[in-house]
């Protein structure tokens, strides 16, 4: 699952008998997801200089509906976790991928791209030419429902190497947004396919 949004749903002076585990919202991608499941959460949270998967359960699923006890691909769903809330709230967690446990995908610090970038940059008032990517160039980057800045670190014709601020998860073939800060903003300029 992408996880869109991360919260606490907790009201503040909530009976401590009666608080609920932290919940994540968001799309799943592919798979199967039910209630009592084991599941990781990916990239999961800094300790340090590293980054660790948080391991969870899943307690309630939801979907637009009401209740549900299983979560097929194809619209927006809730997870209510066994997590603490002070791991969920404020979506502390959006951008991060659910996957059950031993169904882990890769998380990245650096990502190979094969670049493809448009003939103009998108959303300025004037027509702007793109241009080809610099060394150490700071860019923005989608990655599903992530967002981290990468720095160049390589080019090799169209295919680049960028070292990252935040890690990410994605699978190998996943297209990832590229955007340049243009006039003070990010615009998008292209797209990569992960390496």
């Amino acid at each position: 699952m992408l996880v869109a949004r991360s919260f606490d749903v907790n009201k503040p002076g909530c009976d401590p008998k009666k608080l609920v585990g932290g919940v994540l919202g968001g799309v799943l991608k592919r798979g199967i997801l039910k209630v009592g499941d084991e599941i990781v959460i990916l990239p999961g949270v800094r300790k340090g200089d590293r980054w660790e998967p948080l391991k969870t359960k899943i307690l309630n699923l939801n979907a637009g509906f009401g209740p549900i006890k299983e979560a097929r691909p194809g619209g927006n769903i809730g997870i209510e976790t066994s997590l603490d809330p002070s791991l969920t709230k404020g979506d502390a967690l959006a951008g991060s991928v659910v996957v059950r446990e031993g169904e882990e995908l890769p998380v990245w610090d650096r990502l190979d791209l094969e670049v493809h970038l448009m003939e103009r940059v998108v959303g300025t008032k004037e027509e702007l030419k793109n241009e080809p990517l610099r060394m150490n160039e700071q860019l923005m980057l989608n990655v599903w429902t992530a967002k981290t800045l990468g720095t160049v670190t390589s080019i090799r014709g169209n295919e680049a190497t960028l070292s990252l601020r935040i890690p990410v998860c994605v699978s190998e073939g996943e297209k990832v947004a590229i955007s340049r800060m243009i006039g003070g903003r990010w615009r998008l300029v292209g797209w990569g396919v992960v390496q």
